[in-house]
């Protein structure tokens, strides 16, 4: 079993319309509500997989029991642990373009709701017993506020199992303390977290630190991976046009499953990026292209 723990929990919101108006009154032409936060998405993919996962976080308020029911519907086991603050909603709004052809998402995250110390240490306690008997955690996404930086670390000395930590931030400066498995930053967050240098070389000051392996999400220019075997790149064949948002957490799922049925790692990354570049092509984040990763995933070059 594969335990996706997502601290800040969403309701996520997705718009498609045609195009936007920043001044006038704007139609939407199709509206999808459903669970969110980092590791549902993930969750969402290997599922689709046919992997066993568990769901887990902090979920509270109206918003919080809409993302339990949708969690239920979806069919994807949960065990999240209440808080009294709601739980936050994001909205992603995609412009289809069908003028021009091109599509752009404007992501409209809020902070997430105040959790207590109570309330975490209560967490702690329930995702010990849970992580019993997983296989893999996936730790990802924003923290709450009132959660310290470092939780991510200790979750991932907690584990006791192979650990990936996608994060950014603070999160992601202290993740490697906890020794997880990988740690999964795109470029942007790497720079954030290691200022100066090259990614390869932010990569590797994060193994210094403690992290097994870094692999660092590069968008259309693929992947990056420094690891106890080596350095490796996926490139891919072509960029795939649409809604960006999940890219990563399938990325990350690819990557989860490396951990569960062990592969050597350019095998790894190639599943990953396809599984990446599957979901930009998906209208919502948890979903992927099967047709675009078939078609993708042999033509990825890794070196």
């Amino acid at each position: 079993m594969i335990l996706t723990v997502t601290l800040n929990l969403a309701l996520d919101v997705t718009y498609q319309v045609p195009a936007v108006d920043w001044d006038g009154v704007n139609r939407v032409g199709a509206v999808h509500r459903r669970a969110g936060g980092k590791g549902v998405n993930v969750a969402r993919v290997l599922a689709a997989l046919g992997q066993e996962v568990l769901v887990t976080g902090l979920a509270g308020g109206p918003t919080g029991r809409a993302i339990e029911e949708d969690l239920r519907a979806a069919r994807l086991p949960s065990a999240l642990c209440a808080i009294a603050a709601d739980s936050r909603t994001t909205l992603a709004v995609c412009e289809t373009g069908a003028a021009s052809g091109v599509r752009r998402t404007a992501l409209f995250n809020e902070p997430g709701p105040e959790v207590t110390a109570d309330e975490l240490t209560a967490f702690v306690r329930h995702y010990t017993s849970l992580v019993a008997a997983a296989d893999a955690v996936v730790i990802s996404g924003s923290l709450p506020r009132g959660v310290p930086d470092g939780i991510y670390a200790t979750l991932a000395d907690l584990a006791g199992v192979p650990v990936i930590v996608d994060a950014d931030g603070e999160p992601l400066r202290h993740a490697p303390k906890g020794r997880p498995a990988v740690v999964k930053p795109n470029a942007e967050e790497l720079g954030r977290a290691v200022p100066g240098g090259t990614p390869a070389e932010g990569a590797q000051a994060l193994r210094g630190q403690g992290a097994e392996a870094v692999v660092v999400s590069l968008g259309a220019d693929g992947l990056l991976a420094v690891t106890g075997e080596g350095t490796f790149r996926a490139r891919m064949p072509y960029p795939v046009v649409g809604n960006p948002t999940g890219a990563g957490d399938a990325l990350v799922a690819g990557l989860a499953l490396g951990l569960v049925e062990p592969a050597p790692w350019p095998d790894r990354l190639r599943r990953a990026a396809a599984l990446g570049a599957a979901a930009v092509a998906a209208p919502v984040a948890g979903e992927f292209d099967r047709n675009v990763y078939a078609d993708v995933h042999p033509k990825i070059v890794i070196t």
